[in-house]
């Protein structure tokens, strides 16, 4: 925004929540949003998009999906959204079966892929279809290894992972697992599991490996939608975006601690190393 010529304090004021992984907070906290009557809402996750979209039929709101916006019936169309709803949808849920790939090359020869992801949210549960459909393209069984907040059993997790001997791992983000982004990061170096992640921080915390959108790129452009907005524009004028950068970070710090060697043509591929 402050490339835009914002600055708060100044000619914006920004108001900001956090749920801390407390799904159960969203819907009150996007309502306290909206009491503020503000110009336009940010929001991320589905949950929260979901509240939004059901606490104001006025008040823009600017997105920034995981999940496809017109699958999950937030909006009826990407290139028309009507409505108040438009933004940038990461594509993180077609990058499913890119992930597996990239595993399957980093880590040969991969049979079985344990997923870690939390029950409770509807939007980890269509990243798994997303995944076991990728899978069976791939030839790769896939484990579920399911938690539950408020106390997820991360460590029952792993330990059901090593008893059924998969090969590696992949976590599919959301507000509970991130609250223990540096706890995963080590289980998984310390079972000696190849781990993927959807968000570049995983790695930067420890993980071996992610593919996702460019995060830079995906909050400019929310960024060009909240400008346009303020200045006039009308969000179901606007069409959905869809991410167009996408990078592959390979961490050889972990690989070298679980003692795997990743493969040249990987590390080629890697559009960040962190040695």
């Amino acid at each position: 925004m402050r490339e835009l010529g914002y600055i708060e304090g100044k000619n914006i004021l920004v108001e900001c929540r956090y749920a801390e992984g407390k799904l159960d907070r969203i819907p009150s906290l996007v309502a306290e949003l909206v009491q503020l009557k503000p110009d336009v809402l940010v929001v991320v996750s589905l949950l929260s998009i979901r509240a939004a979209k059901q606490a104001t039929k006025t008040i823009p709101i600017i997105i920034m999906s995981t999940q496809d916006p017109v699958a999950t019936g937030i909006i009826d169309s990407l290139a028309h959204p009507g409505g108040n709803i438009t933004g940038v949808t990461r594509l993180t849920r077609e990058l499913s079966g890119k992930r597996l790939e990239l595993l399957k090359e980093a880590v040969p020869p991969l049979s079985r892929v344990g997923i870690l992801w939390d029950a409770h949210s509807s939007g980890a549960a269509i990243a798994f279809k997303e995944y076991e459909t990728a899978a069976r393209a791939l030839k790769i069984r896939l484990q579920s290894l399911e938690v539950r907040d408020p106390n997820p059993d991360l460590e029952g997790a792993f330990q059901a992972a090593a008893k059924e001997r998969a090969n590696a791992l992949i976590m599919i983000t959301n507000p509970v697992l991130s609250r223990y982004l540096k706890r995963i990061a080590n289980l998984a170096i310390s079972n000696r599991l190849p781990s993927m992640y959807e968000r570049i921080a995983w790695v930067e915390a420890g993980g071996l490996m992610s593919y996702s959108a460019n995060d830079v790129e995906t909050f400019k452009r929310a960024a060009t939608y909240v400008d346009k907005i303020l200045k006039g524009a009308k969000p179901g004028d606007l069409p959905v975006q869809q991410a167009t950068k996408f990078e592959l970070v390979i961490n050889l710090n972990t690989a070298k601690q679980i003692g795997l060697t990743i493969p040249v043509r990987v590390l080629e591929r890697a559009n960040r190393v962190i040695k």
